[in-house]
């Protein structure tokens, strides 16, 4: 994998990744991003931080496709957040962060505690092209963004002040997308989030993937020597898939050549068979969950697929016992849907 270095004009330094160096010259680059000032407040009753960044009332919404901020920048076109004519996958800040490396202070006469939102976010976009997904991207790129995926984890969790890291991607306008390019996001936090800290917990006790593995028969949606695809037994959405190497890994950071590969290959099928379910792209949620510091002798990395849709026309709405008690109420059952996307070709 080769990694270049690119400083943007507003300070924001941007990393192209490939399977061939990159050494195209830049061209117009688009006017500097904002200066942002998020800030953190602590939630007394539930016990976490909410992160506060009044600036992303007025990002970039669904612009046109010759206003992509996502494409590559065509000579004499419209300037884009990649002032080159092409590149493999491209990973910078993001313009409208919710997390900074240098927030400022956090405003003062607040009632309850409150603290600078210090961190990063960082924009993962995995091709040149406005349209496609996991699924219809070449195999060669996927693993190539697994790789970008470990190398990023590696950069930020080198960082004093970050805790945790946490790559995702939102997809469909049913998840709340403002670009359709697609792209994936990376958070790096200054604390360990509250799901994270019962992951934590749960894998301090006991090797939870690993042991679902002698059962997990009648829950596989696609699997090879090294990566296993399931809908757990446990899923709170009737469509959700659990994606996890065989062998312990704290994160990809870990991964041999083979295990990118299969891992980048396996993700791949789970978005097709997704798509191809319903004969419509599948809104969903992708999580990365890999071992905060300090963890990594426990943590085992997975990644999570939380699917919008439970029917070709209905979505899976998070309601009154979900968002009040935390309480997932789903409409099928787990061994049902498995089958279902089993039998689905990707």
């Amino acid at each position: 994998m080769h990694k270049r270095m690119f400083k943007k004009a507003d300070g924001r330094v941007m990393f192209l990744y490939g399977n061939e160096p990159h050494t195209l010259p830049p061209l117009e680059e688009m006017e500097p991003a904002p200066t942002p000032h998020p800030h953190m407040r602590w939630h007394p009753l539930r016990r976490e931080w909410v992160v506060y960044a009044a600036h992303r009332q007025n990002r970039t919404f669904l612009p046109p496709p010759e206003y992509d901020p996502l494409s590559p920048t065509k000579p004499g076109g419209f300037p884009t957040e990649i002032p080159f004519e092409t590149f493999e996958i491209a990973v910078f800040p993001n313009r409208f962060p919710s997390l900074t490396p240098h927030p400022g202070p956090a405003p003062e006469d607040i009632p309850v505690p409150v603290a600078p939102a210090k961190g990063d976010c960082e924009v993962v976009v995995y091709t040149p092209e406005q349209t496609g997904s996991l699924a219809t991207l070449s195999q060669e790129r996927r693993e190539l963004l697994v790789r970008v995926w470990a190398d990023r984890y590696r950069e930020l969790l080198s960082r004093d002040e970050v805790r945790f890291v946490m790559p995702f991607e939102n997809r469909g306008e049913a998840i709340g997308v403002t670009l359709h390019h697609p792209h994936g996001q990376i958070y790096a936090y200054p604390f360990v989030p509250p799901v994270i800290e019962k992951e934590v917990q749960s894998f301090r006790e006991g090797p939870v993937l690993v042991s679902l593995l002698n059962d997990a028969a009648p829950y596989v949606v696609c699997q090879d020597e090294y990566t296993l695809a399931i809908v757990p037994p446990f899923a709170r959405y009737p469509y959700e898939v659990l994606v996890y190497p065989k062998r312990f890994h704290p994160g990809p950071w870990t991964f041999n050549d083979a295990e990118f590969a299969s891992f980048g290959k396996v993700l791949g099928e789970v978005v097709a068979k997704y798509d191809r379910l319903f004969a419509r792209p599948m809104p969903y949620i992708m999580l990365l969950h890999a071992a905060p510091e300090g963890e990594e002798s426990t943590f085992h990395f997975h990644v999570e697929f939380y699917a919008a849709l439970r029917a070709h026309d209905k979505l899976k709405y998070l309601a009154g016992t979900e968002v009040g008690a935390g309480t997932f109420a789903v409409d099928a059952l787990p061994e049902e849907t498995a089958k279902t996307l089993r039998e689905v070709k990707p």
